[in-house]
């Protein structure tokens, strides 16, 4: 991790915290050991700073969030809500003498309803044991990002995440049907409905959703669920160019195919796979296209999406034969990014969202970046989304390196915007982010934000100094 010296907070504050805290909360709920506070204190993001907490809380209750919110409030201390701390833009980081209020012990499943298809939760529930539970009633949660076996539903609700299956099935804002929330000053708060439709008032539920949790903390959520559908089966193309794999991506999108995933893996990720895990990935190839399909009949849509493969120019279209072959190539997308932080020790993601008919032209531009900084840059990207992941590799330790990373990272996410896109699809904006969301918003667009950030948080208590 690269960030800020960790900074001591003042041992008189601290103490009356800590002993205001342990008034409502149980002992082994709060934490001040420093060594153990300072593991709380980064996500897994690089180039972000961080200050040292000056307590961690793990309330198990709602009633124990409330009293850690009265207290910040009474005593003006910032608090920091978390969940697994997986995210890649600071979102979750620490500043100097806050509460770092972790959920991951709120993490019961209350209920799942086949019939209203839904799921109550507690945020600190891991997003894979939520779908396993689901699975045993023929039930769908369709939101996976790539932490899935241990990011939390907290944390995927706090930065709005998405996954391998945005394509078809849409990103976790679309399942989130009602949340209750702690405010600032300890409240409790329900937004919106366990019914399957529902337009009174305005949609609070959704302002909370990617908040990163500076307006208020989610204790309770209410899910949308689908019917599990079939196993899906999974297709790879392999393309000469990038160009002629973003190609094949517009033709099955204008094709009106509904894939359950479209992945694609430029030759620097295809590479680094294969380096980390010796899955045998074509390594000639500039691109490899995955495309997978979960309906009744799979086999006849992947031979009508390798068609259009062929014919953007794809070398070699191999579809899988069962489950297993296409979770093996499944895998070998969702160890990109770990394969890619493998090839000089540390990482930049990007997450920059472009429409899909510019995909081409970003893919392009990102190769171009590398050049220009004389470093190495892979791409991974949910294509049918055109959300890209160009991840910058680099040596930490190399000052004039971390340099060029820092300064090609914000290129690439320039060359989002030209291209009429967003600086994140699903990562959320963090300390990363926060001087591209101003350009991104514009000033008239920051001031509202700013505002509705003033009426859930007058005192800026919660995650200050994330988003904007």
């Amino acid at each position: 991790m690269i960030m800020s010296r960790i900074e001591a907070p003042r041992d008189e504050v601290t103490g009356t915290l800590v002993d205001r805290l342990r008034d409502g909360l149980p002992a082994e709920a709060v934490l001040t050991d420093p060594d153990v506070t300072a593991s709380y204190a980064n996500d897994m993001a690089s180039f972000c700073p961080a200050g040292a907490p000056a307590v961690v809380v793990l309330p198990r209750t709602v009633e124990q969030v409330q009293h850690v919110m009265r207290t910040a409030t009474e005593l003006r201390v910032p608090v920091v809500p978390q969940g697994a701390r997986t995210g890649l833009s600071g979102g979750a980081n620490t500043s100097a003498g806050c509460i770092a209020l972790s959920l991951t012990r709120m993490d019961r499943i209350l209920e799942i309803s086949p019939v209203d298809r839904i799921a109550v939760v507690e945020p600190g529930v891991v997003n894979a044991t939520l779908s396993r539970a689901v699975g045993e009633h023929g039930l769908y949660y369709p939101p996976d990002p790539s932490s899935w076996e241990t990011c939390t539903i907290g944390g995927n609700i706090g930065t709005a995440s998405g996954g391998l299956c945005c394509v078809k099935y849409g990103v976790t804002a679309e399942y989130v049907l009602g949340l209750d929330v702690v405010l600032a000053d300890g409240r409790l708060m329900s937004t919106g409905r366990r019914t399957a439709k529902g337009v009174a008032g305005y949609d609070l539920t959704r302002l909370f959703v990617g908040s990163e949790g500076s307006l208020g903390v989610v204790v309770r959520a209410v899910l949308a669920l689908r019917p599990q559908p079939p196993r899906q089966l999974v297709l790879a193309a392999e393309f000469a160019s990038a160009a002629a794999a973003c190609d094949a991506v517009c033709r099955i999108m204008a094709g009106g195919h509904v894939p359950s995933l479209l992945e694609l893996m430029d030759r620097t990720t295809v590479k680094a796979v294969n380096a980390l895990a010796h899955m045998g990935l074509p390594e000639t190839t500039e691109a490899l296209l995955l495309a997978a399909f979960d309906t009744p009949d799979p086999a006849a849509d992947l031979a009508a999406v390798g068609a259009l493969c062929e014919a953007a120019g794809a070398s070699q279209v191999v579809p899988a034969d069962d489950a297993a072959e296409s979770e093996l190539l499944l895998q070998a997308r969702r160890l990109s990014l770990t394969a890619l932080e493998a090839v000089k020790g540390t990482t930049m993601i990007d997450d920059v969202c472009v429409p899909r008919s510019k995909l081409g032209e970003m893919l392009a531009g990102v190769e171009r970046i590398a050049q220009k900084f004389r470093l190495t840059i892979g791409v991974c990207a949910h294509a049918g989304d055109g959300n890209t992941h160009p991840t910058v590799c680099f040596d930490a330790q190399d000052p004039d390196e971390s340099r060029r990373a820092r300064e090609s990272f914000d290129e690439i996410m320039a060359l989002g915007l030209e291209l009429g896109g967003t600086i994140t699809g699903e990562h959320g904006v963090g300390v990363l982010k926060k001087e591209w969301l101003a350009r991104e918003l514009g000033p008239v667009g920051l001031e509202m934000q700013r505002a509705v950030k003033q009426v859930f948080d007058p005192l800026g208590l919660l995650n200050p100094g994330k988003l904007f």
